[in-house]
């Protein structure tokens, strides 16, 4: 199944222009790899609402899978779950409790990470760390239920 992708970077400082956003592309490198076909991807701060447009702008481009890469920390500013959440349809929690899981065997913070990933008009979102290993690795961690996932999910509904 090819799955189409988009990146959203989530960060103050590199919306900024202040450092140069490596997770982007070091999700970008992975998708590729995977055999997935980036349809678009975007970069804005740690905004709720910034976060929730550049999403929705993604899915309307067409992607069945969007990776987003920050905010999952406990900061202040940290806000990608709640934006997720917000427009969700449904969380997915096996996703955050596998990529914790995992996590924690490199690292003990991996307890602080919120990453997550849910449904949202029929596309799977999954919010991974900010840190570009972070982010390849927990998607690693995960990437054997996405093809199903997003297989389910893009399934038109039969009416009774």
């Amino acid at each position: 199944m090819q799955i189409t992708c988009a990146l959203v970077t989530i960060s103050d400082r590199a919306s900024r222009g202040e450092y140069e956003d490596l997770g982007g592309p070091a999700l970008r490198d992975e998708a590729q790899r995977l055999g997935w076909k980036v349809v678009g991807e975007s970069m804005v701060p740690d905004d709720i609402r910034q976060i929730q447009r550049a999403i929705r702008e993604q899915i309307a481009r067409g992607a069945q899978l969007v990776l987003t890469t920050g905010g999952t920390g406990v900061a202040p500013r940290d806000v990608t779950p709640e934006a997720v959440l917000e427009i969700a349809d449904r969380e997915i929690p096996g996703f955050g409790e596998a990529m914790r899981m995992r996590s924690l065997a490199i690292t003990p913070n991996a307890i602080l990470s919120r990453g997550l990933a849910a449904s949202v008009d029929r596309t799977l979102v999954i919010c991974l760390p900010g840190k570009p290993a972070g982010a390849v690795e927990c998607l690693g961690f995960v990437v054997g239920a996405v093809p199903h996932c997003v297989k389910v999910l893009q399934q038109v509904p039969t009416s009774c």
